[in-house]
C-alpha cells in the first residue's frame, strides 16, 4: 500500500486556495470552488445594481452637487469591481488597471467640481449685477 505524505503548501490568496483544491481532484469541482463562485457572482450583481441606480441619479440630478457625487460614486464602485474581477480570475495586473482608474476618477471630479464652481461664481456676479442695476 502506497502511503502518501501530506505536503504543506504555502498559500498567499483564496483564489491559490481554490486553484490547489481544484488541482488534487480535477474531475470535480469542490465546494469552496461553488461557493466562491455563488459569493462573488452575487457581490457582482448587487455592485451593478448600485452602479445602475448611480448612473440614474446622475441623470436625474437635481442638482449639479447630487450628479457630482453620484459620478465620484460610480466611479468608485467601478473600482470595487474590477478589484473583484482581478480576485477572481488571479490576474495581479487588474489591481494596477484599478488604482489607475482611481487617479483617472479623481481627476474627474475634481475637473467636475472646478467648472461647477465656475459656473456658480459667474451665476453669483450675474446676480449681484442686476441687483445693483435695480438699486
Amino acid at each position: 500500500m502506497d502511503e502518501q505524505m501530506l505536503e504543506v503548501i504555502p498559500v498567499e490568496t483564496a483564489a491559490q486556495a481554490v486553484k490547489l483544491t481544484a488541482d488534487l481532484n480535477p474531475n470535480s469541482i469542490s465546494p469552496l470552488q461553488t461557493a466562491y463562485g455563488v459569493l462573488f457572482g452575487a457581490v457582482l450583481v448587487i455592485l451593478a445594481v448600485f452602479l445602475l441606480c448611480c448612473l440614474i441619479r446622475a441623470i436625474r440630478g437635481p442638482r449639479i452637487a447630487d450628479r457630482v457625487i453620484a459620478i465620484n460614486m460610480m466611479g468608485t464602485l467601478i473600482v470595487v469591481m474590477i478589484c473583484a474581477l482581478s480576485f477572481i480570475m488571479d490576474e495581479g495586473y487588474l489591481v494596477d488597471v484599478a488604482m489607475i482608474y482611481t487617479m483617472l476618477s479623481f481627476l474627474a471630479v475634481v475637473l467636475l467640481t472646478k467648472i461647477y464652481m465656475g459656473a456658480h461664481r459667474e451665476k453669483m456676479r450675474n446676480k449681484q449685477k442686476e441687483e445693483n442695476a435695480d438699486a
